[in-house]
Parts: structure tokens; sequence; C-alpha cells
């Protein structure tokens, strides 16, 4: 295998914030990135603000750097996180594995969880939403709308709620389907946007909000990911958490 060792950042060049959470004999690494990290640089200039801060390769979609002995090494990233969303994101050190749980994401194995602090409170306790939407990419750039013809479908849970001048919840979200900004969106469909949210949110209630708190981000978190995956023979069962920030709470 062409990484580095499973357990230990040693000699990686990892971004700013950037922490591991978990590393398996395999080969799948897990990463918990802060807020306003990207997950891969869109071109040089962007490395210094990247997961890893070194080259990447957008084609074969992996990050190399030298190490100290003067070997290249490659990290594989498996899935993506918006630059504002914090949490859980997944990379592995060859080919092989990331091609297999690319796969699994493809295919809807992968069960991820997020946590989202909304303005207001949802009508009901626990719900799943089923919305269509409408996906544009152009310029580099991703809108997402209510008024489509994709479905996109997510279990909501309301986990507490907090009162004063301006009331917010905080949501669990389990996305039954992976589409651009599907979160935000159906959150503001419903008139609960996620604090933060600079595109799909409530402007003035973001400037009130970082105001009076001191805080200024998209409150949307990765927090868990888990999945089964077959490799070398045998059957592996991959479960990993990414803590909560603070300004949650």
């Amino acid at each position: 295998m062409s990484g580095p060792a499973k357990n230990t950042t040693e000699g990686m060049p990892l971004g700013r914030g950037v922490q591991l959470l978990k590393g398996e004999p395999t080969g799948l690494l897990a990463f918990d990135k802060p807020a306003g990290v990207l997950s891969h640089p869109n071109s040089r200039d962007d490395e210094d603000r990247a997961l890893l801060t070194c080259t990447y390769d957008n084609e074969g979609q992996f990050y190399k750097w030298q190490d100290g002995a003067g070997r290249t090494r490659r990290l594989w990233l498996l899935n993506r996180l918006d630059s504002a969303t914090s949490g859980v994101i997944l990379l592995a050190d060859n080919q092989e594995l990331a091609d297999l749980i690319r796969e699994g994401f493809r295919r809807k194995f992968v069960h991820k969880v997020y946590q989202a602090l909304v303005f207001g409170t949802p009508s009901v306790p626990s719900q799943v939403w089923r919305d269509r939407l409408a996906i544009e990419k152009k310029g580099g750039q991703v809108r997402t709308s209510a008024a489509g013809n994709i479905p996109s479908e997510c279990a909501m849970k309301l986990v507490s709620r907090r009162g004063g001048a301006q009331v917010v919840s905080l949501l669990r979200l389990e996305p039954r389907t992976g589409r651009s900004h599907q979160l935000r969106v159906q959150c503001a469909k419903r008139n609960l946007p996620i604090v933060g949210d600079a595109t799909y949110g409530d402007f003035s209630a973001n400037r009130l909000f970082a105001k009076t708190q001191g805080t200024k981000r998209l409150f949307l978190h990765s927090l868990e990911t888990s999945f089964d995956y077959e490799f070398g023979g045998k059957v592996h069962r991959f479960s990993v958490k990414a803590p909560l920030p603070a300004e949650f709470e």
C-alpha cells in the first residue's frame, strides 16, 4: 500500500484544525474536517485551505506529497463536504479500497447522520422528508431548489430546542439520498433554515445570531458515518463519529 501508517498523522500535511478520527488496518481513514476547510483544492491557490495542504489530482481524486524519505505518498478522497460543513470525511491509502468505498456511496450502502442547528421548531418531533429537487451546476457553483424532479429523502428528528430572542432547534438528519445541498434546501423549504446558511437561509436572522452569539458559520455537521464492506477476503464493519463542535451547544 502506498499510504502512510494507518493510525498516525505523522508526515501528513494536514490542513488547519483537521484531526484523524480513526485509521483502519485496511487503509481506510476518517478525519474530522473543520468548517471553512475545503474537501479538496480547486486550484493550486486553494491548497493552504484544503483538507491536506498539498497537490490534489482531480482526475484520480487523490492527494499526493513527498515524505521525508522522498517517496510519493497518496490519499484517495472518498466523499466530499461543502467547505462550510464540518465533520466526518473519509480517505483511503490505496486505490482498490477507494474504488470499493466510492461504489458503496453510489449504491447508498453508507449510512450518514448529520446534526443541524436551525431557526424555529419543526411541527412534529420526527418525520421523513420527501421532496423533488432541481440541481444546477454552473461556473463551478451548485444551486439547488425545491422545485424539480430529483427524488430526495431524509429522516428528521428533533434533538433539542432553545428559546429566547431567537428560537433555535437542534435536528438529527439522516439523508437517504445524497443530493447536492439537499439538507440545506429541505430545511429551508420547511421554514427551518440552517443557522448561518448564506445561500438558502434567513439572512437577517443569521446576522442577529452572529452578533448575539459571537460565532459565524454554517451550523451543519456530519456527525456519524457507518457501513460494512468486504476487502481482503473479510467483511469489515466501520463506524466513526466526529464530536459535535462546541458552538452547537
